[in-house]
């Protein structure tokens, strides 16, 4: 089975090297000694979420302390293309569940968008406690998926915010936007070699004729993900696996 994967202190998991013990305590130590049950010599492997990845074996537990050896570290190199999904509100739990399974494939960055036809409406109050459970959501994805970086997950923009970061990202990369009524099927869409690729998922409403004209007007390109249309909680999950399959990071040769 598959070692799992805690983030520790970057701190203390940067100064170590191969031998040494690392303490991993707080909640990351309380989950691995009272839900996960490690004992000594059980292994298990270590993140500072910014791509450095260590392989440890539990030397001793201290009530919800873990003491892990340090048996062999790498760093991965953060992933290109980086993949950007911007995220439209969606009600109940569904746009959580986005977070949950783009981390999982290996979206870089996430950003709740307040769409039009977003049902929710977060207020200032409710948008500070939206994006920590949305913070907390992909913290346990990456996890879970054995991922060395954390996805990021941004403060909530606008309209006109998302308009600005699909230019950019146009002038430099690839924006896309999924539309149901797009002629371009996303499949055709290569992203080899780009850096960057920002994509729009809108909400169970569909993005407005008006948003989609502001987001061609900035460069993005409207795509189609198949003849049925899918959720906003599923639709963001599938379209990134279907970009990351073209590009350089699900590449057969990848490793």
């Amino acid at each position: 089975m598959t070692a799992p994967l805690f983030f520790a202190d970057a701190a203390r998991l940067r100064a170590a090297n191969i031998g040494d013990v690392v303490l991993l305590d707080g909640p990351e130590g309380r989950h691995a000694a009272t839900v996960r049950r490690l004992t000594a010599g059980e292994k298990l492997d270590l993140s500072d979420a910014e791509g450095l990845l260590c392989s440890a074996v539990v030397a001793a537990v201290s009530g919800q302390v873990i003491e892990a050896r340090i048996v062999a570290r790498v760093e991965i190199a953060r992933p290109r293309p980086r993949l950007i999904v911007v995220q439209a509100l969606a009600k109940g739990d569904r746009d959580e569940r986005a977070v949950e399974t783009m981390t999982e494939v290996g979206v870089d960055a996430i950003v709740p968008w307040q769409a039009s036809r977003s049902v929710v409406r977060w207020d200032p109050a409710r948008a500070a406690k939206g994006v920590t459970r949305w913070r907390a959501t992909a913290r346990e994805a990456a996890k879970q998926s054995r991922r060395a970086w954390m996805p990021e997950v941004a403060d909530p923009e606008s309209t006109e915010q998302v308009v600005a970061r699909l230019r950019a990202a146009s002038a430099s990369g690839l924006a896309l936007v999924l539309h149901e009524s797009a002629a371009r099927p996303l499949q055709e869409i290569a992203s080899v070699g780009i850096a960057e690729v920002v994509m729009v998922v809108g909400p169970e409403g569909g993005v407005s004729d008006d948003e989609l004209a502001a987001f061609e007007a900035a460069g993005a390109v409207p795509v189609r993900l198949g003849p049925t249309v899918l959720r906003t909680s599923t639709a963001g999950t599938v379209a990134a696996a279907v970009v990351l399959a073209s590009s350089d990071r699900w590449a057969a040769s990848a490793t």
